[in-house]
């Protein structure tokens, strides 16, 4: 059934304001600091540069202030945050290289405080302001927890810091906050506009009690929102000591002329690409526990002298589920890809490549839902499919140019493998997991290489995989394996990036079972695509071995390191499931690649040869897919190579070539 709209709800939803539209409106309630145009000529280019990369610097040390004050092994081993400096009036000049799709929306989230907080109850020095509602902005989904800050030079707003990180567990339906049974998003966790927690520099306890209180672990949450306080408190004590140094004017002089000339080398590339326009479709093949419907996300890209635009229209309709995204899950889609594709020589300032950029996305589709639409999944459901498309099509775009085509990549990990386990530790403590290891994801194929095996994800460059060892420490999980998976990467030219597999048991927890939460797309259609005929990676398995013999096989001393040698009942996961672990189950996901570049049969033999002995490519896949034939030592045969790449070609020309009629069956 459609989602009713709630009234009232308008006021949240995204709508840009002319940025002098947005001082009018702050000013009335706070000064705001400015330069004039003459001021940005005046900066000569070394004191231009020293500014500039201090500023780069207090960006990663908010990074290591965050992961060293946080407990959460999402934020400390996955690096699932990141951080951002903003001018006056929220335009990103700076974010950190840790998970940039959380940056994308946090001047969202601070341009609707400052059109809607500055009145009441105002914006002051040592205040900070806490926002999880994704229609405002500030991350992709409700466990996205921004924490922002403004800066006062004198009586004057000068500018604004943010941290925002994933929040295990905030509430909602389920544990970790993931509802899979969602049909709306009061099935979830509460989203927060953006509420000032503190206040003067001091923590106000009641919005923090009110904020803690929805949430199964609260104490590591409070953490989290300490570590996020650190953080602010210490860019804005580097930014002081910079302003003391430099003066204001200088500084933020630096500020407007990093987002200009962001702009203008963003300009001078796209004019230097021969116009044209890219489409692709991106799909989810679940919206909720118990659906089979296939979602698509549509994109045109349209290149036009200096400038893109990203057209999603034709997207479906948001789903009675947990896989829509706000608007900002577009944007969140975006800026990962444009950053690393297209900005990887150049500072990373959001607010100055936007300006490049036109969006054309329809309210009331899976990646501009309207309120109340399930969110609880937005940031690796619609919003990840949003950075499969985007991928797709700016890499068609840049593989047009020779100077470019460097930069182009298959689609990485084209979904998330999620596995959510909740209950007892073996300390007899209350948990809440997420399983990190699907961040070793597969990167897409190159031009001129393979992608890397599980390189990570391209959301998150700075990304991690947690350890084995950590995460048994620190979770009731005893791993018998995690690998690289062979065939899991994209076939190709060159070859995407493979991914992996793990398989755990419960172990040692006082609890009879744990709860586990299933939630991974790509199970139907696979989500990491190729480009220029190059084919999609693999797709996405979970599954539990039910009343398994792996702990009697540890009693005989044995360890499993197959499927194979499990026995039990075989119970693959669908994409949505909340159900449980039990003391004598087994869990095994195994995650996507990248997708590959070019077509496989103009792979080079030897490459494919190499793959077979590194377990990155099965024999079978070798043979039918790359058309490459080994004797039974593994050696390749050059003849039967060539007469089976033949025997392909001519098997795809007849499935191609119009049939007589009649013959049709």
């Amino acid at each position: 059934m459609p989602v009713t709209p709630v009234p009232g709800s308008e006021k949240f939803a995204y709508r840009p304001t002319p940025a002098a539209r947005l001082r009018e409106i702050a000013g009335e309630h706070v000064r705001l600091h400015d330069v004039a145009e003459a001021d940005l000529a005046v900066v000569d280019p070394l004191t231009y540069e020293v500014v500039r990369h201090r500023l780069e610097s207090i960006t990663h040390e908010m990074g290591e202030a965050i992961k060293r004050m946080s407990g959460s092994v999402i934020v400390t081993d996955c690096n699932d945050f990141n951080f951002v400096i903003m001018d006056e009036i929220g335009d990103e000049v700076e974010i950190g290289l840790y998970n940039t799709a959380l940056c994308a929306a946090m001047d969202m989230a601070v341009k609707w405080t400052l059109e809607n907080r500055a009145a009441n109850p105002g914006i002051g020095p040592g205040d900070m302001f806490l926002c999880n509602d994704p229609w405002v902005g500030g991350g992709l989904h409700q466990n996205d927890t921004a924490l922002f800050a403004p800066l006062f030079v004198g009586d004057e707003l000068f500018a604004w810091t943010g941290a925002v990180a994933h929040q295990v567990d905030l509430g909602g339906v389920s544990p970790g906050s993931w509802s899979v049974k969602s049909t709306d998003v009061f099935w979830e966790s509460l989203p927060t506009p953006p509420v000032k927690i503190v206040e003067g520099g001091v923590l106000r306890s009641d919005i923090e009690d009110v904020w803690l209180r929805r949430s199964r672990i609260p104490a590591l949450v409070g953490l989290d929102l300490r570590a996020k306080i650190g953080a602010n408190h210490m860019a804005q004590e580097r930014l002081n000591e910079l302003v003391e140094r430099y003066g204001a004017t200088t500084v933020k002089a630096v500020m407007r002329r990093i987002l200009d000339n962001t702009e203008r080398r963003v300009r001078d590339k796209l004019e230097s690409i021969p116009d044209g326009e890219w489409s692709a479709v991106a799909y989810q093949d679940s919206a909720r526990e118990g659906d089979e419907t296939l979602y698509r996300i549509r994109l045109k890209l349209t290149k036009r002298g200096d400038r893109m635009h990203f057209d999603f229209t034709g997207t479906d309709p948001q789903a009675d589920g947990l896989i829509n995204c706000t608007h900002a899950g577009v944007r969140g889609g975006m800026t990962p890809v444009i950053l690393t594709a297209l900005c990887g020589d150049m500072a990373w300032a959001p607010a100055g490549v936007f300006r490049c950029i036109d969006i054309t996305s329809e309210p009331g589709s899976i990646n501009d839902c309207t309120f109340p639409a399930g969110i609880s999944k937005g940031s690796v459901a619609s919003a990840w499919a949003t950075l499969n498309v985007v991928a797709e099509c700016l890499g068609g775009m840049l593989d047009t140019r020779e100077e470019s085509r460097a930069n182009v990549t298959g689609v990485c990990l084209g979904s998330w493998d999620l596995a959510l386990l909740a209950g007892l530790d073996q300390r007899g403590a209350p948990f809440v997991s997420m399983v990190g290891d699907a961040m070793a994801g597969g990167f897409g194929a190159r031009t001129d290489q393979d992608g890397v095996d599980t390189g990570g994800m391209a959301a998150a460059p700075m990304g991690r995989i947690p350890d084995v060892e950590m995460t048994e420490f620190s979770y009731p999980v005893l791993y018998l394996w995690r690998r690289e998976e062979p065939d899991s990467g994209g076939p190709g030219r060159y070859r995407g990036g493979v991914g992996g597999s793990s398989c755990f048991v419960m172990h040692r927890s006082a609890a009879p079972a744990l709860h586990l939460v299933v939630s991974g797309g790509g199970k139907a259609v696979p989500q990491s695509s190729g480009i220029s005929g190059g084919y999609p990676a693999n797709t996405q398995l979970d599954m539990a071995i039910r009343a398994s013999d792996v702990r009697d096989r540890f009693a005989a001393g044995q360890m499993a390191t197959s499927l194979d040698e499990i026995a039990g009942e075989r119970e693959p996961m669908p994409p949505h499931l909340e159900t449980y672990l039990g003391q004598d189950d087994a869990y095994y996901m195994a995650w996507q690649g990248g997708g590959g570049y070019g077509d496989p049969l103009h792979r080079e033999p030897a490459l494919v040869e190499a793959d077979l002995r590194a377990g990155k490519v099965s024999a079978v896949a070798a043979s039918a897919v790359y058309g490459v034939v080994t004797s039974d030592d593994g050696r390749l045969d050059v003849e039967g190579t060539l007469a089976k790449r033949q025997e392909i070609r001519d098997a795809r020309l007849a499935a191609a070539s119009p049939q007589p009629e009649g013959s049709r069956r």
